[in-house]
């Protein structure tokens, strides 16, 4: 956006704005869009709120079973390559 459209909305008695048309439509923001709201020293900002919560490795880490010896860094990389090559991902030598 480098010449910013000056729109104007207002405040309802609620609390609520409603957003131009313009700017849901170019940002795909249909009903039930969820937004993160920051308020910054140049104004309010609003940004898609994530699908999913942040999640750290060690928060997840041994959720799902395992029962078989864990695989050596050779083995993930030969099975990535399998993988991709069977998918005619990868072009062979």
């Amino acid at each position: 956006m480098a010449n910013p459209e000056r729109l104007v909305t207002t405040v309802s008695t609620k609390g609520q704005v409603t957003l131009p048309s313009a700017i849901r439509k170019r940002r795909e923001w249909d009903a039930g869009t969820r937004l993160l709201v920051e308020d910054t020293r140049e104004g309010v900002l609003l940004k898609p709120a994530p699908v999913f919560a942040e999640t750290r490795p060690e928060d997840v880490f041994g959720s799902l079973p395992h029962r078989d010896r864990p695989k050596t860094l050779e083995e993930m990389d030969a099975g990535v390559l399998a993988e991709a090559r069977r998918r005619g991902r990868l072009e062979l030598p």
